[in-house]
């Protein structure tokens, strides 16, 4: 079993190798992080469009299959309860209005889910709080090596 940079397990290593080591990990991090929240924003960016289409589709439903649909509806209740024409045509119109509420209610549980997603904030907190880990991080205090012998030297000034 091998360190990242190849040495193994339990030799030391240099400050240097440390230090590479570290920075590349932190740019590992740093690119996985990005990656998740392209990802997270592409998932949001979906459920936006998914949302705008349904609610689009709710419009051109009920724009589109209003005067078509009113007619053979109308005439069609006209023909089964021989009521009069004027009801028929408001039936017909109540009916697709229906279908067009339905629509825009899918539309909006869409709406909602992209909303909540908060993809880009999650990973916002999760670089915040690796930084916050790597600020509090403090090298240990190394000790100047103290020798038992000082000589103390006088210059003459002859």
């Amino acid at each position: 079993m091998s360190a990242p940079d190849g040495s193994p397990v339990g030799a030391e290593r240099s400050i240097g190798q440390l230090f590479a080591s570290a920075t590349t990990e932190m740019s590992a991090l740093v690119h996985d992080e990005i990656a998740l929240a392209k990802a997270q924003l592409k998932r949001d960016v979906k459920r936006g469009a998914a949302s705008g289409g349904a609610f689009s589709a709710a419009g051109a439903v009920l724009i589109f299959s209003l005067p078509m649909l009113n007619f053979a509806l109308a005439y069609g209740i006209r023909t089964w309860s021989h009521w009069n024409l004027a009801i028929c045509f408001v039936l017909s119109f109540a009916a697709n209005v229906l279908v067009a509420g339905a629509l825009a209610l899918i539309g909006l549980v869409f709406a909602k889910k992209a909303k909540k997603g908060k993809g880009p904030q999650k990973v916002a907190a999760s670089v915040k709080e690796t930084a916050g880990v790597l600020q509090n991080a403090k090298p240990h205090p190394r000790t100047a090596p103290v020798s038992d012998a000082v000589e103390v030297v006088a210059r003459s000034t002859s």
